[in-house]
């Protein structure tokens, strides 16, 4: 299969090509190397991939190969840029697309909403309507839990109607959700959106807590515990995460028999389309993860507890009933586990003794 992964110096573009690849289907990879954060941790699992070139100096728009997988190939594009999208996409003929890219990051959006709509929105639209020009029977993006906003009820279920969000990020994500039913129903064209709960793992963003409280635990600093700790996760392996996607890119979005229009289930549709909630399904209070990140660290954590910060929500908890219905889906990696690989990878990464 001919896929293309957007964001594949991210996070969890990175784990799904790098597993694509393995099994031997082909991927091009697309990403616009920005520098939210630390672009040299963007670079180094680009060179995993077997994705370099001298001084890291990426030429917009030209296409590397790996010297690692034989079947990759890289361009840095923006999804913004619309007449490159288009080209690529009439160049290659995807037969599945997965879009990862987005401007991410709930508390930057606070600060720079343009962005947001720009690389999550017009961005989403470009992806879109290349999909529709060129064929592509099966698309899929990542989607967030941020979407369920000031919904309390626990676990989220994709049933829940999501129309309360707390910050533009998670705005820009209902949007995709709204847009991608939009073309299945006016296209047939067979959209998948997945809500992926708190991921972590080896590789991972350093805007995120695991980062954070590794970085600042290792060199002495506190670290900063909204709402005085009382918060819970749905904390969520990058492995487990990846066996999702690659569950749905294997299986196109079909249309439900079931879908009733005077009664709306928000999660499917009289067209080819589904949302899905990738998590752990079991949350673990914040406390918990800092005790088990100190733990695998062998170093206490001094903390700073603080108030609740705008556009954060105090508790997420996934109902992964739908994913393990249809595609038998059950994540696998406990908390020690996962911490247990990620400080290991970060020490060898960043060479702390």
């Amino acid at each position: 299969m001919k896929i293309l992964i957007t964001g594949t110096a991210g996070f969890i573009g990175f784990h799904l090509a790098k597993r694509l690849l393995e099994r031997g289907d082909e991927v091009v990879g697309i990403d616009n190397i920005n520098d939210y954060y630390d672009v040299n941790l963007k670079y180094a699992r680009l060179a995993e991939l077997g994705i370099t070139v001298k001084n890291n100096d990426f030429t917009w728009g030209e296409k590397v190969h790996s010297t690692t997988y034989e079947k990759h190939t890289f361009i840095k594009m923006d999804l913004s840029d619309t007449q490159s999208i288009y080209q690529l996409f009439e160049e290659e003929q995807f037969d599945a697309v997965c879009n990862l890219a987005a401007q991410a990051g709930v508390r930057y959006s606070l600060e720079n909403p343009h962005t947001y709509i720009q690389s999550n929105v017009v961005g989403f639209m470009n992806i879109l309507e290349a999909c529709r020009y060129n064929g592509v029977k099966n698309f899929c993006y990542a989607s967030s839990s941020s979407i369920y906003g000031l919904n309390k009820s626990q676990p989220f279920k994709t049933t829940d109607h999501t129309d309360h969000q707390v910050s533009i990020y998670a705005a820009t994500k209902k949007s995709n959700e709204v847009m991608a039913h939009t073309y299945a129903h006016l296209y047939g064209i067979a959209t998948t959106g997945l809500r992926f709960f708190t991921v972590y793992g080896p590789w991972g963003r350093p805007d995120m807590a695991p980062m954070l409280f590794t970085d600042a635990i290792l060199n002495h600093r506190p670290i900063k515990v909204f709402n005085h700790g009382k918060m819970s996760r749905d904390f969520t392996y990058i492995d487990d995460i990846v066996d999702g996607i690659v569950k749905v890119i294997d299986n196109t979005a079909q249309v439900s028999k079931d879908f009733d229009a005077y009664q709306p289930d928000p999660s499917h549709s009289s067209a080819p389309y589904r949302i899905y909630n990738i998590g752990h399904n079991s949350p673990l209070p914040l406390m918990t993860f800092i005790e088990t990140l100190e733990s695998a660290l062998g170093k206490q954590a001094e903390k700073n507890f603080m108030d609740m910060q705008d556009g954060d929500v105090v508790a997420t908890y996934a109902d992964v009933s739908a994913l393990m219905q249809d595609f038998n889906y059950k994540p696998k990696t406990t908390l020690d586990t996962g911490i247990k690989n990620f400080v290991n990878w970060y020490k060898a990464f960043y060479k702390v003794s």
